[in-house]
């Protein structure tokens, strides 16, 4: 008993200390999944979820000097889920991310690849991803050191809810989505960006006959001086046009979002 209560503390503690955040849920086909809390990683660490473990107990990012780094793929030394859910293709899977800090303006991306068999055992430095959904700045801000509307602004409003449209013409399969928070308050020097990935694992069903197209390994996606990840978010009185990082999408019909 009085390790259950010991245990229990640490775990609340940890709850509360929480600074950024991770998704809590993920709902395919009105079925609702358990994310993965990496808070209590290091006494829950099989949480039995579609999402894949990560160890970024305190929640905090991969730095933009790190996106060459396998902790760019799906959060700080992620594994597999050993679980996979089910939506049909042309259908939307739902994240909800916890509270997210207003501070942490930037966009909000996704991308799948394709497991190429069982995605519990699929080699997370090989697979390679294709964007299926992005959203960046909505308006500019006043500049003089006051931020625009983001993409993660819209997260905020809608209490942490993203849908995912997963295109309609893609083929069934075993797939990973990648769903990412990319914040950018720190980002106008090189390296200062904070990206907050996240996998799922997820089985495309239907009547698609598409191959995905060829993707990029995740180490690849992003470099440090990128435009969209070395970009000031203070400065909008010059009117910059913000350019979404990471490949083009893999078709015009994913950009919907709500």
């Amino acid at each position: 008993m009085v390790f259950f209560y010991v245990l229990s503390s640490l775990v609340a503690t940890a709850g509360s200390a929480a600074a950024h955040g991770w998704i809590s849920e993920v709902t395919l086909n009105g079925e609702v999944f358990p994310g993965y809390n990496p808070t209590i990683a290091p006494w829950v660490a099989d949480q039995g979820t579609i999402a894949w473990p990560s160890w970024n107990t305190d929640t905090g990012p991969v730095y933009g000097s790190d996106v060459s780094h396998p902790d760019i793929i799906c959060q700080i030394n992620a594994t597999n889920a050993e679980k996979i859910g089910t939506v049909a293709a042309g259908s939307d899977v739902v994240v909800r991310w916890t509270t997210w800090p207003e501070s942490h303006h930037g966009p909000v991306l996704a991308y799948l690849a394709d497991c190429r068999g069982d995605c519990a055992t699929a080699n997370k430095a090989e697979l390679e991803w294709f964007k299926i959904a992005e959203l960046g700045q909505l308006s500019l801000g006043a500049g003089g050191g006051t931020p625009g509307v983001w993409a993660a602004d819209q997260l905020n409003e809608n209490n942490g809810a993203w849908p995912v449209p997963i295109p309609a013409s893609l083929k069934p399969g075993d797939y990973i989505l990648r769903h990412e928070i990319i914040a950018l308050h720190s980002a106008y020097a090189v390296g200062g960006a904070q990206f907050y990935p996240s996998c799922v694992n997820i089985r495309v069903t239907g009547s698609g006959t598409e191959s995905p197209p060829p993707g990029i390994v995740g180490q690849k996606l992003y470099t440090s001086t990128d435009p969209g990840v070395h970009y000031n978010i203070y400065n909008d009185e010059t009117k910059p046009a913000y350019q979404m990082p990471g490949p083009p999408l893999y078709n015009a019909q994913s950009t919907r979002q709500r």
